[in-house]
């Protein structure tokens, strides 16, 4: 008999790891906003990241049922991301959800189930049959018809309880584009192309087969142009924790790698991105799907099925060869990127895109024998990242290389091409430090210390500390205090005070732009530059063109007099 509209119907989701939590957390608003649901939530034992797992439940603030208690009592729904584990035990109609995109990783031959050499991890027959063969899931909710089919080839039985819904956390990209360059301020990567190196986990990853090359692609772009991530599968977090990844990824972090956190922030880091760097993992799958360049890193061995979405999105892939520079293979792949190349291949793995949230809520109130709400479901958009949270530090010290054109002989013919990078590459013409932040050791071997100052410092006490470095520290030429947007004040040894403003090379509404956008350091580190060539007095009114990252700004250096008492 049925029941009447108005009960209440108990929800259980049940979570195996972190990853299987995050999924059914993408998915949860089909059962939003509607208080006749009572969702509850269970950890099945039996995962060696179930403490991780505990954790994230922890901290979701939800209510918690201990997995023998949940055996025990019926439920209206059962969801989980995840096959594993005595889910036969539980009581209710179960969803089963994927718990990653493409069904594209080979399941090891695993002792009392029927799993085969090419058995695809998430639809192992041996995996959704009960052990009196039935189906284990009332609803097998998929993302694509070919996984389907897939399933239907594993297993008839198991198939016949399967639908194709979509994919809920690729809709919560989509949903998530116009937020792009709130996101991208929020990470600080405004004007620079963000590349996000992806690693799932095992031995088989990219942070297992290459684990050099975060760093090298840090230190090895530009910083005025180029911004690197490193997206860690769930697991590694679960395995390392916060303590352990910051220690194995301290030359990464000082780098200025930026480190997101393994829900929600991976994702929006996702949608600011210009292109990935990824192994076999299907996190590269939903970058592809949003339309990004995307280039191979490592094969992923024996790991990766082959004619799978993801082993044919790494057939069509740009390599990237290790031996090579690495700016280069980057801007060609850039350069020569195919947007609907790349969503052509993604559209293997994902079908009802933009609709998944609303397909589940369809077939998850029939399931709960209850008319779903009025107002339609729809993905959650991405929360913005938090910056502070991401455990990659403000960079204070760079490694600077300057190409000079015109050494000063002439006032209008003075031209600086400014590179920066963090100070773990490569040593550079000059290094630049940040005096009041920077590690000892570099501002003692620096050539231009900086200090950001309030706007509303006394001249006198500018003047007193550039004496001060200068005197300090015999190996820095150049003392130099950001005191507003556009301008600094600096001493150079041996030559005295000089002001400091940048202006756009142009007089139009671009011109001012460069001239707001750009990194006040990096134009103190082109004006560095051409003072170590300059003649033996500065004119008033020398100008020096600098470009830096792609914007170009005019510095205007202005001698200043120095008191008797400075």
């Amino acid at each position: 008999m049925r029941r009447a509209a108005t009960e209440s119907r108990s929800v259980l989701f049940v979570v195996r790891t972190a990853t299987t939590l995050h999924r059914l957390l993408d998915a949860a608003p089909a059962l939003a906003g509607d208080r006749r649901i009572e969702p509850f939530f269970t950890l099945v034992p039996g995962s060696r990241f179930c403490a991780e797992a505990l954790a994230a439940l922890e901290a979701l603030r939800a209510r918690q049922l201990p997995w023998e208690e949940a055996t025990e009592r019926p439920f209206s729904l059962i969801l989980a991301a995840s096959a594993r584990g005595e889910l036969h035990r539980l009581r209710g109609p179960l969803t089963l959800l994927p718990h990653g995109a493409g069904f594209s990783k080979r399941i090891p031959v695993t002792v009392g189930r029927a799993a085969g050499p090419d058995a695809p991890n998430g639809l192992n027959a041996g995996e959704l049959l009960r052990p009196d063969s039935g189906p284990l899931a009332q609803l097998h909710a998929l993302a694509h018809p070919g996984q389907l089919d897939r399933l239907a080839a594993q297993s008839p039985r198991a198939a016949a309880q399967a639908a194709v819904v979509g994919d809920p956390t690729l809709d919560r990209l989509l949903e998530s584009l116009p937020r792009r360059e709130r996101y991208r301020h929020a990470l600080r990567v405004a004007g620079r192309r963000l590349v996000a190196v992806l690693s799932t986990w095992g031995p088989e990853s990219l942070l297992e087969r290459r684990p050099e090359l975060p760093l090298r692609l840090a230190t090895e772009l530009p910083y005025d142009s180029y911004r690197t991530a490193l997206v860690l599968h769930p697991n590694v977090h679960a395995c390392k924790q916060q303590f352990g990844l910051s220690q194995d990824l301290t030359p990464e972090r000082k780098a200025g790698v930026l480190l997101p956190r393994p829900y929600e922030e991976w994702a929006a880091l996702l949608v600011a991105a210009d292109c990935v760097v990824t192994d076999h993992g299907s996190t590269a799958l939903y970058a592809a799907a949003l339309g990004l360049p995307v280039l191979g890193a490592c094969d992923g061995g024996e790991e990766l099925l082959p004619g799978t979405p993801m082993a044919r999105l790494l057939e069509s892939a740009p390599r990237l060869d290790m031996r090579q520079p690495l700016r280069q293979q980057l801007e060609r792949a850039l350069a020569g990127h195919s947007g609907e190349a790349v969503r052509e291949v993604a559209a293997e793995a994902f079908a009802r895109e933009g609709r998944a949230v609303e397909e589940l809520q369809r077939r998850l109130y029939a399931l709960l024998e209850l008319s779903p709400p009025r107002v339609p479901a729809e993905p959650e958009p991405l929360p913005v990242p938090d910056a502070v949270a991401l455990r990659s530090p403000a960079l204070c010290t760079f490694a600077v290389d300057c190409e000079v054109d015109g050494g000063g002989e002439q006032s209008d013919g003075a031209a600086v091409r400014v590179m920066r990078r963090p100070v773990s590459g490569e040593p550079g013409d000059h290094l630049a430090a940040e005096e009041d932040w920077a590690g000892l050791r570099h501002v003692q071997s620096a050539g231009l210390l900086y200090r950001h100052w309030d706007r509303s410092t006394a001249p006198a006490s500018v003047r007193q500390w550039s004496a001060e470095v200068l005197a300090a520290y015999p190996a820095c030429r150049t003392a130099a205090a950001v005191v507003g947007g556009n301008r600094c004040v600096l001493r150079v040894r041996d030559g005295g005070l000089l002001a400091v403003h940048w202006e756009g090379e142009s007089e139009d509404d671009g011109g001012a732009h460069a001239a707001a956008a750009i990194d006040p350091v990096a134009v103190l580190c082109g004006v560095h530059a051409w003072l170590v060539k300059r003649p033996a007095a500065v004119p008033a009114g020398q100008r020096v063109r600098c470009e830096v990252g792609g914007q170009r700004v005019v510095a205007v250096l202005r001698p200043l007099p120095v008191p008797e008492t400075a």
